[in-house]
């Protein structure tokens, strides 16, 4: 049987495990951290693509119970003014819509899925290191000393991927867009809308979103335009701080945001955003890299869970189909580069529009209700949520017509 590490434990290392199970192949997963107790950390939307991807292999229905439905985005200006409503991801056939998760109990529904089917999970191992084997094979070098060998390796961790530089060590590093992402959660709240609706305010000097989740609680996020935030601002900085400053970028805006900012439990604190819009080189002999650490996509794409499942599983069905490790990692890239790529370059311009100066804000305003009406339709963002992936179709026929 092939042998398969898998270097990263976030995402997309438990699903292609799972994935790669499923093709016959058996999988250990390989995480620098050391698992965490409790649910403290940010939230992130799962598209139903990913959805989708995470069904083919029956690993949706523990994401699904982990979140809640959020199926609209209604976006508004700063004072106020409703600009459009647009879909948050799409709708499945039998009427599965994209669901927001708290990050942490997302990595755990994935890992709990995982370790039922057999799949084990090393903790505590940190990659450095590779060496291929004149027969093909691969060994692993960990930070602590250790090693493992496999017939692969698959790079899933992140965007400061060691796998990639690995690979290539000309690989591009993460492109910082401009924006710093802070994250929290108000108990409580007392906000005037539907739960499950994203607000999405385009604000004067930053830009912000809530939903009200099953509880009455709000989920919020900011993203903040400005420099990349350094190691000693953050130390200089406290949280207290941090949330200060967030209250006084939106007081001067109509809506909730200071309010839900004041009143709120800071998450995430000052995450410089970053996008990785084009990898050269994504694998050689027996190495390889999926999500993150291949394309990653900005925070304002909603979209690097859903092409993290979307690679897992494609790259397992191609090892399936094809007759050994190159043509199934060549096919892999094939079926997967143009279309995560587009994706990327989409959650780009996203990202520049909350970014303008003082022009670009009123032009902004007055052209996007345009653009939500005209152009930003179900219609045609079908190519990113209607993406579907047939566990049964062989790989062959896909690669030819790619």
């Amino acid at each position: 049987m092939v042998k398969a590490l898998i270097a990263g434990g976030g995402i997309a290392g438990p699903v292609t495990a799972m994935a790669l199970q499923r093709a016959g192949i058996e999988a250990v997963v390989y995480e620098a951290h050391v698992p965490g107790t409790g649910d403290a950390g940010s939230y992130l939307t799962v598209a139903t693509n990913g959805l989708d991807a995470l069904r083919a292999i029956d690993a949706d229905r523990p994401v699904l119970a982990a979140g809640f439905p959020t199926p609209t985005n209604v976006l508004l200006s700063g004072s106020g003014r409703r600009l459009g409503v647009v879909s948050n991801g799409g709708r499945l056939a039998d009427g599965t819509v994209s669901h927001t998760i708290r990050r942490a109990r997302l990595y755990r529904a994935l890992h709990d899925e995982a370790a039922a089917r057999g799949i084990r999970t090393e903790y505590g191992r940190r990659l450095v290191g590779a060496e291929v084997a004149a027969d093909g094979g691969v060994t692993a070098a960990f930070e602590d000393g250790t090693r493992a060998t496999g017939d692969l390796l698959v790079g899933a961790d992140g965007v400061h991927s060691t796998t990639r530089w690995l690979l290539d060590p000309a690989a591009p590093s993460g492109r910082y867009v401009g924006l710093v992402n802070f994250g929290g959660y108000t108990h409580d709240a007392a906000v005037a809308t539907e739960p499950g609706e994203w607000h999405m305010v385009f604000g004067r000097r930053a830009f912000f979103g809530h939903v009200v989740d099953p509880t009455g609680g709000a989920v919020w996020f900011a993203n903040v335009p400005r420099p990349a935030v350094g190691d000693a601002e953050r130390q200089a900085t406290t949280a207290e701080q941090w949330r200060r400053q967030l209250v006084e970028l939106f007081a001067s805006d109509r809506g909730p945001a200071a309010e839900l900012i004041a009143a709120g439990e800071l998450e995430l604190v000052a995450d410089n955003t970053h996008d990785l819009p084009q990898v050269p080189t994504w694998h050689r002999g027996p190495m390889v890299i999926v999500g993150d650490a291949a394309h990653a996509p900005s925070p304002t794409a909603g979209q690097g869970a859903s092409m993290a499942a979307e690679d897992g599983v494609v790259l397992a069905q191609c090892l399936r189909d094809l007759p050994d490790v190159p043509q199934a990692l060549g096919a892999y890239e094939q079926l997967r580069r143009r279309r995560v790529e587009r994706i990327v370059r989409q959650g780009a311009r996203t990202s520049s529009a909350k970014t303008p100066g003082p022009v670009g804000r009123v032009l902004r305003d007055l052209l996007l209700p345009l653009v939500f009406r005209f152009l930003v339709t179900d219609r045609s963002q079908a190519w990113i949520y209607g993406h579907h992936i047939d566990w049964a179709a062989p790989v062959q026929d896909r690669a030819e017509a790619a």
